[in-house]
């Protein structure tokens, strides 16, 4: 486990999967923040508040969102397939779909986001906000309660050091495993 600056321990790579699941707990928090964003700008426009928060999204959503996904399609997916998990390969497209569609959603509110943090805009498609909030929480639930469990069921001792490699590998830090 690595302490973070607020003091709370978040797991290493040589555990991803919980790795995995605390994304999954911190793209929530970005969609609570998108949220309350939505909520602010009609009684404040786009002030220093509002700025900060369409920065915060939009740096979580380009950079550790994309990693996030990148994990889970293009290694994670896989070795679940690889492992022959029952009905792997149609729960793998349904959420390679998704994760489609969530992209298509985040690039129609990305540069909204930006006319926000730039002080140039204080708008926000109401729809498409509330669309990406409730597909990330449908999809984030359903990958908390089945393929995480799925993951754990099915993946050896090689399987997961492998998926955490790749994950600390496409951040560009060290894998330390288990001593």
């Amino acid at each position: 486990m690595t302490a973070s600056l607020l003091g709370a321990a978040a797991p290493g790579f040589d555990r991803p999967l919980a790795v995995l699941e605390a994304c999954h707990g911190r793209i929530v928090k970005q969609c609570d923040t998108l949220e309350k964003l939505l909520a602010h700008l009609p009684e404040h426009g786009a002030d220093i508040q509002a700025q900060q928060a369409a920065r915060a999204v939009l740096a979580y959503f380009d950079t550790a969102a994309v990693h996030h996904h990148d994990d889970e399609e293009r290694n994670l997916f896989p070795l679940l397939e690889q492992a022959g998990a029952a009905g792997a390969c149609e729960l793998v497209e349904a959420l390679t779909l998704e994760h489609d569609e969530l992209a298509l959603l985040w690039r129609r509110l990305r540069g909204e986001l930006q006319q926000i943090e730039a002080g140039a805009a204080a708008v926000l498609d109401a729809a498409v906000v509330r669309r990406f909030i409730a597909m990330n929480r449908t999809h984030l639930e359903f990958e908390n309660t089945h393929v995480l469990p799925l993951a754990r069921q099915v993946l050896g001792t090689a399987d997961i050091e492998r998926l955490g490699r790749a994950m600390a590998a496409r951040r560009g830090v060290p894998y330390e495993g288990r001593l």
